[in-house]
């Protein structure tokens, strides 16, 4: 199992389940039971979800009385976008490239063929 920061929260990320947790965190902190209601699965499906999660550092759960808020820590996904980052400048180098061969096909003159003959 990797341990590197960015390879754990690659691996919390992977599965849809936590990323639709994450998104619902988004609006603030919530209970394991508010997180478990859009899925059909049960809360302790849901707390494993919940542990990898905070095992990636995208979430902390505090104790208040008997409730238990999770609460979104976005600096992995930093991270993340980061790592993604690099990538940016060859996506941009290959779009302006086909950006400038439209263009150049573009200014080409049309020949159109007379279906008359």
């Amino acid at each position: 199992m990797p341990t590197d920061p960015l390879s754990v929260t690659f691996a919390a990320l992977a599965d849809p389940t936590r990323r639709a947790i994450l998104a619902r965190l988004t609006q603030g902190e919530a209970s394991v039971t508010e997180l478990a209601k859009p899925f059909q699965m049960s809360l302790p499906a849901i707390s494993k979800h919940l542990k990898v999660l905070e095992r990636a550092g995208l979430i902390t759960r505090s104790q208040e009385a008997q409730w238990r808020p999770c609460r979104l820590e976005a600096d992995p996904l930093q991270d993340v976008a980061s790592w993604i980052g690099q990538y940016r400048q060859f996506w941009e180098e290959n779009l302006d490239r086909l950006d400038d061969y439209l263009t150049k096909l573009q200014a080409e003159p049309q020949t159109q063929e007379n279906p008359n003959g």
